[in-house]
C-alpha cells in the first residue's frame, strides 16, 4: 500500500498565504467583540489588554492547530464580556455577538476591494515574471480573505451557544427559555465536532459562503 504524498513545500505556501488574512479575521473579530461591549460600558476587554490589533494577543494554541490541519477553519481567545455592566443584559449582548461577525463581514468586502484592484492591475496584459511574482500571492491572500471572513463570520452566526449566534438569538426568545437555551453551551463543542465529524458543518456553511463569494469576486 502506497504511503500518502505530502508536499511539505506546498503545504507551508498554503499557511503563508492563509497567515495574514486569518490573523486579521481573528483579530478584528475579537476586537470588534470587545470594543461593543466598551462602548456599552463593559472595561473588562479593556482592562485585560485585548482592545488591540496584535494578534498574538488573541491567538489561540488549538484554534491556529486546527487552522494548519484544515487551512481554514479556526479560532481565536474569547474576548471577555461581563453582560452585568449593561443596562439591558440581553440586548447588550446581541450587539456585542453581532459585532464579531459584522467585523469579518466588513473585511471580506475590503479583501473583495483589493481583490478587484489586483485583477484590474493585471488587465490582461501579459506582465512581467517579477510583476507576477508580487501580485500572483496578492491576489490569492486577498481571494483567501473573502472565504475566510465569510467563514468565520458565518460560523460563528450559528445558533449553537457560546457561538456569537446563541447570543442573537437569545434576545429575540422568551425570557423563561434564555438560561436553559444558554445552558447548552457546556455542550456546544461537541455539537460542533459532531457536525464537522458527520460533514454537517460544512453542508451548513459552504452554500452561503460560495454564494457571497461569487457575488463578492465574480
Amino acid at each position: 500500500m502506497p504511503m500518502p504524498h505530502f508536499d511539505i513545500a506546498q503545504i507551508i505556501r498554503e499557511i503563508a498565504l492563509l497567515a495574514v488574512p486569518f490573523l486579521l479575521a481573528i483579530t478584528c473579530h475579537e476586537v470588534a467583540h470587545g470594543y461593543m461591549a466598551y462602548r456599552l460600558g463593559d472595561p473588562t476587554a479593556k482592562l485585560a489588554g485585548r482592545l488591540t490589533l496584535n494578534p498574538l494577543k488573541h491567538l489561540d494554541v488549538l484554534g491556529t492547530l486546527v487552522l494548519v490541519v484544515t487551512r481554514m477553519i479556526g479560532w481565536a481567545k474569547p474576548v471577555p464580556v461581563d453582560s452585568r455592566y449593561f443596562r439591558d443584559p440581553l440586548k447588550g449582548m446581541m450587539y456585542v455577538s453581532l459585532a464579531g461577525p459584522g467585523a469579518n463581514f466588513a473585511l471580506a468586502i475590503i479583501f473583495a476591494l483589493l481583490y478587484h484592484g489586483i485583477m484590474a492591475a493585471f488587465g490582461g496584459r501579459l506582465l512581467s515574471e517579477v510583476a507576477y511574482m508580487i501580485l500572483e500571492p496578492l491576489r490569492q491572500i486577498f481571494m483567501l480573505g473573502v472565504q475566510i471572513n465569510l467563514v468565520l463570520g458565518l460560523f460563528n452566526l450559528l445558533p449553537i451557544p457560546p457561538m456569537d449566534g446563541s447570543g442573537i438569538l437569545a434576545y429575540f426568545l422568551p425570557r423563561t427559555a434564555v438560561a436553559q437555551y444558554l445552558a447548552v453551551g457546556r455542550y456546544g463543542f461537541l455539537v460542533i465536532i459532531l457536525l464537522a465529524a458527520t460533514g454537517m458543518l460544512g453542508k451548513l456553511l459552504w452554500p452561503p459562503v460560495a454564494f457571497f463569494m461569487k457575488m463578492l469576486l465574480f
